[in-house]
């Protein structure tokens, strides 16, 4: 029988660590004006992190004491003391680390070579943070086919195949790494027509190479070479035979230089009802298309709300994605689900609290007394009252904003996003005050909110800061469909 001691081992080590006792490297990291330097010892590199020994080994930098040093200036101290106390004491704390963070040190871990943290990591995000990860789909998949990330390639095809046109109608299809869009493609179950997997298999190929004339009908052999041996990976995915003759015509028949000869042949002998025994190319078996899951068959996007429009709530979910393109309002890819409303909860800020105390991803929007104004604001970390009774009012998120809604007798919406991080959110726990956005725009209780100047946001969302009336308020805790 073993006897383990692995704690005490662990504790050991990150004194060794802290102590910098007889170490023999030193690795910079940071902003090369302000790099920090950790004292580490080539031989736990050795055998904990193979690629920083490596790194040890190839460096020609040493100090006065013949020390050799690595500098890596891409890499945050923040993110690099994480993986440095891993590396020497088999331990992460990721209690009060922001989801971005943990996403960066998945990506450093990925370089290091550290599979263990890697993996760990992945299933880490996958089950604690998935309305994050939702929230920055189209970067999170790039960088999924970009690093050694399976758990989360799966998950993010798992999703693609339900509803591809989270990915393929995204502002960022056209930079998808080619592994990712093959991984696609091939599955069985992408709920998407054949044709239409045709057409966006020719946009990204085409928006490749800038060079190639808009009309297909001005090319020449040299720009159909060029775009073949771009999606030369995907056409083998393509299911030809489960192409209807209307679109073959429409949509393939001007590429069809792009195909091989014998298999152009035989998709046009499948259309003419030739027998199949004549067909010698490969003929892939349908794609399991399911009635139920087909994106936006029959699909009405609906919002309990006495103060916005369904309208408003689909601008309010382009903004939450940073889309240039704003939703359709039936394509809003999030629940907007009411859990409080000022004229049937009550308007004490004592009421917010209890309804609202720790809720993440929140939107609140209010209606302005005697006009047609809107205003509100999205907090996607929540406000904590514990963090009050800690003297740690302020809260930091990077995608928090206010925002003033666009109506008959108002012409363009308002949006002010947070620009300091550090004050995007205030956790104020009093009789007196809620749903804080710093001292850009609060709630005083009396069935009131006050804007008392631009702090933590852009700008203004009204004319003029000061308290001002509501007729009511609600808020909703959204989150996404597609999961």
């Amino acid at each position: 029988m073993a006897l383990n001691f692995f704690e005490n081992l662990s504790s050991d080590f990150l004194k060794l660590l802290e102590n910098g006792d007889e170490h023999n490297v030193i690795i910079e990291v940071g902003e090369s004006s302000i790099m920090q330097p950790f004292k580490v010892h080539s031989t736990v590199l050795c055998y904990r992190c193979p690629y920083l020994y490596d790194e040890f080994k190839k460096s020609t930098i040493s100090n006065d004491d013949d020390i050799k040093i690595i500098q890596k200036p891409q890499i945050s101290a923040k993110i690099f003391d994480i993986i440095i106390k891993y590396i020497y004491g088999a331990t992460v704390n990721l209690e009060n680390v922001e989801t971005s963070i943990i996403f960066d040190l998945l990506m450093t871990a990925d370089e290091f070579q550290l599979v263990e943290l890697t993996a760990r990591l992945q299933t880490f995000l996958i089950e604690n943070q998935s309305s994050w990860l939702e929230s920055n789909f189209s970067n999170i998949y790039s960088s999924s086919f970009q690093t050694h990330s399976k758990a989360l390639q799966d998950y993010c095809n798992d999703i693609i195949a339900k509803h591809p046109n989270f990915i393929f109608e995204s502002n960022d299809f056209n930079t998808l790494p080619e592994t990712a869009l093959v991984s696609i493609i091939q599955r069985d179950d992408l709920q998407l027509e054949e044709s239409k997997i045709w057409d966006y298999v020719i946009q990204w190929g085409i928006s490749q190479n800038n060079t190639l004339p808009s009309n297909v009908n001005d090319w020449i052999e040299k720009d159909f070479q060029i775009l073949k041996s771009t999606i030369q990976q995907c056409l083998p995915h393509i299911r030809y035979f489960q192409i209807s003759k209307e679109s073959i015509m429409e949509n393939v028949f001007p590429y069809r230089q792009i195909l091989d000869e014998n298999l152009w042949a035989d998709v046009l002998k499948h259309f003419m009802s030739l027998s199949r025994n004549s067909i010698t190319s490969t003929i892939l078996p349908p794609r399991e298309i399911s009635t139920n899951q087909f994106p936006n068959s029959e699909y009405t996007f609906q919002i309990t709300s006495s103060i916005i429009t369904k309208e408003q709530a689909t601008e309010i979910a382009s903004w939450i994605d940073k889309r240039e393109i704003a939703y359709d309002v039936n394509n809003n890819p999030y629940e907007f689900n009411l859990i409080l409303r000022g004229s049937r909860d009550g308007f004490e800020t004592t009421v917010f609290w209890e309804f609202c105390d720790q809720k993440t991803n929140v939107v609140i929007v209010a209606k302005v007394k005697d006009s047609d104004e809107t205003i509100g604001g999205y907090n996607p970390i929540g406000w904590d009252s514990n963090l009050d009774s800690l003297n740690s009012q302020y809260s930091e998120t990077n995608d928090s904003f206010i925002f003033s809604l666009k109506n008959r007798n108002i012409k363009n919406s308002i949006l002010s996003r947070v620009k300091v991080p550090s004050k995007a959110i205030y956790n104020y726990n009093r009789l007196s005050y809620a749903a804080c956005f710093g001292n850009d725009l609060f709630m005083n209780g009396n069935q009131s909110f006050s804007i008392t100047f631009v702090d933590g946001y852009e700008k203004l969302i009204r004319k003029q800061a000061g308290s001002f009336s509501i007729d009511d308020y609600e808020v909703f805790q959204i989150k996404r469909k597609y999961i």
